[in-house]
């Protein structure tokens, strides 16, 4: 199994809804999405971009489905209908791939949601590829729990502040979890904690920070520098010159 996509722009995408619908032969319940939550990563990079919407389902949302997200029926009373947000949602995730755990769920509630607009939407199949992060966590750890809470514990990845399921929340969590998992490391320990912790995993940083000063070589350094090169090369091959 080919673990690193090759795909440029992806969208890590989790939803929220009103309840569980039924599996594959089995009767199709109706539930409907109530929230979906998206970062963009773009050359394997969180580039900041999201898209976040809670959504009015029109119809009554299971007490099972509040004790996991919490989000109430008065909560999205007053939220855009799928059918107004639609559009926005499928120009953001045009022609990127979807990443999502347990992509099954969330597909199958995305093409619920579009055979209910009028005209009839895409396949969200035909708008761009799917990529399970839980097949490949099955493939990378088989036998072992590789649900979101278990593979942040796995990774070193921080996810205290999931109380409740939270599809923005939750997406957020599994692109962390998806570079770490698809990019060989387990800890960056990039973060200001002393040595020896149990510290590490990913931590961004703030999109307000001061840029790096890039500092060049003068003409000078540049001379000597290939005086040097001139010098490896008399012993034999340089290899900084291919």
């Amino acid at each position: 199994m080919n673990i690193v996509s090759s795909s440029k722009r992806q969208i890590i995408l989790d939803t929220e809804t009103t309840g569980m619908n039924q599996g594959a032969g089995a009767i199709f319940l109706g539930h409907r999405i109530i929230e979906i939550g998206c970062v963009e990563v773009i050359n394997r990079r969180l580039t900041g971009r999201h898209y976040h919407e809670y959504i009015n389902p029109q119809q009554i949302i299971d007490e099972e489905a509040i004790e996991v997200h919490g989000i109430t029926n008065e909560f999205v009373a007053h939220k855009p209908k799928f059918a107004e947000v639609a559009q926005s949602f499928i120009e953001f995730i045009d022609g990127a791939e979807i990443v999502a755990h347990n992509a099954n769920f969330d597909v199958s509630f995305m093409d619920h949601e579009f055979s209910l607009l009028q005209p009839v939407g895409p396949k969200t199949a035909d708008i761009c590829p799917i990529l399970d992060t839980l097949e490949i966590a099955k493939f990378l750890h088989p036998g072992q729990k590789n649900n979101l809470d278990a593979l942040c514990k796995r990774y070193g990845i921080d996810n205290s502040r999931r109380d409740l399921h939270g599809a923005l929340l939750d997406a957020e969590i599994l692109a962390d979890v998806y570079l770490m998992m698809t990019g060989g490391q387990t800890k960056f320990n990039l973060s200001s904690e002393k040595e020896g912790s149990e510290g590490g995993g990913i931590r961004r940083l703030s999109q307000s920070r001061n840029k790096l000063k890039v500092i060049t070589a003068t003409a000078d350094e540049l001379a000597m520098h290939e005086e040097r090169l001139n010098l490896v090369a008399k012993s034999g091959q340089c290899i900084w010159r291919g």
